[in-house]
This record gives C-alpha cells, sequence and structure tokens, in this order.
C-alpha cells in the first residue's frame, strides 16, 4: 500500500503568523526521506495554506510523485496545466469549510467536472477523483474515462460509536471491491489517523492511503521523518493481516 503524504498543514502553521516558516517545501523533502511515495497539497482558491509558491517549489524539488489537490476553478485548473502535476485529484471546496467536508458529486456536476477531466488529461496529467463510496458515484467516475479514485473515509473517521463506525467501514469495503472490479486504482483518505488508518489499510483493494493532518500533527511531537515512519509502519504491519 502506497502512502501520500499532504503538507498543508506545515503551511496553516506558517499562516498563523504570516512569517516564511515553516516551509511546506522542505516539509515535502523531509516526508520523502522517511519514505512516503507521494506528496499532496491542495491549492484552495482562497489560498489559505498552499500558496502557487510552494507548489512550484515542491513540484521541482522533490523526486517522487506530486499529487495536486484542485477543485474545478478555471484558475487552478489553469494553474496545474501550466504545472502538469504527476496526478490531480479533484475534489469539491466551499470557502467556509475548515476542510473537505465530502466527496465531488459527479451526479450533479457530471457536466462540469468532465469537462476538466478532459482539459487535465489533454495535458497529460493523470487524473483522480475524490468520491463518496458510493456504486452512483463510482460508475459516474467510470463514464469520465480515468482509472483513479479516492474514496471519502472522513464519515468512517469521524464515527461516534462502534456500530457507527462498522457500518461506514462496511460501506467503504464495499466500494472498495466494486470500484477494483470496475477496472480502478482505488485510493482512501480524509480524516485518517495514527489510531483508525489500521482497518482502511486491511482492505486489499486500497492500493494508497493519502494522510496529512494527523501527520503534521504527530511531527510537531516527534519529528515529521518519525512521524512518517511511524504511519508506513502502522499501514505494513496492519496490511499484512487477514481480513
Amino acid at each position: 500500500m502506497k502512502l501520500g503524504v499532504n503538507i498543508d498543514h506545515i503551511a496553516t502553521l506558517r499562516e498563523a503568523r504570516k512569517t516564511i516558516y515553516p516551509d511546506p517545501v522542505v516539509g515535502a523533502l523531509l516526508a520523502e526521506y522517511a519514505g512516503c511515495d507521494s506528496i499532496v497539497a491542495h491549492l484552495r482558491e482562497d489560498r489559505r495554506h498552499i500558496k502557487e509558491r510552494d507548489i512550484i517549489l515542491i513540484r521541482k524539488a522533490i523526486c517522487i510523485p506530486f499529487n495536486l489537490e484542485m477543485s474545478t476553478n478555471k484558475e487552478i485548473v489553469a494553474f496545474a496545466c501550466n504545472l502538469k502535476p504527476h496526478k490531480a485529484t479533484l475534489v469539491p471546496e466551499r470557502r467556509r469549510e475548515l476542510t473537505t467536508e465530502g466527496g465531488l458529486d459527479l451526479v450533479t456536476y457530471y457536466s462540469k467536472v468532465k469537462k476538466v477531466v478532459d482539459k487535465l488529461k489533454r495535458e497529460g496529467i493523470e487524473v483522480s477523483i475524490f468520491i463518496d463510496p458510493s456504486k452512483s458515484q463510482i460508475n459516474r467516475a467510470k463514464r469520465l474515462g480515468i482509472n483513479i479514485i479516492e474514496l471519502n473515509t472522513g464519515r468512517y473517521s469521524e464515527s461516534k460509536s462502534k456500530k457507527e463506525r462498522k457500518g461506514r467501514l462496511a460501506k467503504i469495503k464495499e466500494a472498495a471491491k466494486y470500484a477494483k472490479k470496475e477496472g480502478f486504482f482505488v485510493a482512501g483518505g480524509h480524516g485518517l489517523n495514527y489510531e483508525n488508518v489500521g482497518e482502511i489499510a486491511r482492505i486489499r483493494e486500497i492500493e494508497e492511503l493519502n494522510i496529512g493532518h494527523a501527520i503534521i500533527s504527530r511531527g510537531v511531537f516527534v519529528g515529521l521523518v518519525s512521524a512518517v515512519e511511524e504511519m508506513i509502519e502502522i499501514i505494513r504491519k496492519n496490511r499484512r493481516l487477514k481480513t
């Protein structure tokens, strides 16, 4: 199972004081050194944390793939086409949300998303869509002509009881199996941390996890390299277990 490390919240710390540190570029290099498989960053429309400068320098500095999370905003799409990241993950975005609050609704916004997907693909950019674990969303993703999806694990991560968590885990398992059968490379992410990642890591059909806030938070206490290494070890340990 691959691990993508989202470095957004290094920039969140920087923006809290409007300083030039800590630098997300350094964070990306440390995460790469620790053994992660890709670097992820979300260039939001309001530029609340990551800036264009960060994205450009990270893209140049790292040797592993770079995954740009982005909305379908025209300005952001144009930036992505110029940057040409290894992968672009389309996510929904609302200005007032603290973080992404759900998957991109392909049933409602299919036509708009299709235009953006086609534009990115023409530039040679691999495209992924962040969606809720639902067959209807997976079927729409299939129509887009892409081969990567990222299943939203947010509701699972926010579960308030064992029963709720078990039910939401079951939905993710079912969606992952269905997507894999339909030919997708299946990733997962949102809200995952050192305590809840194990059950998701055991789902064989999910081949990549993208995790940010938990790793950056852990890095405050133990250092970013150790935080990434710890997450990799937890994922590997659970990956070896039978579901």
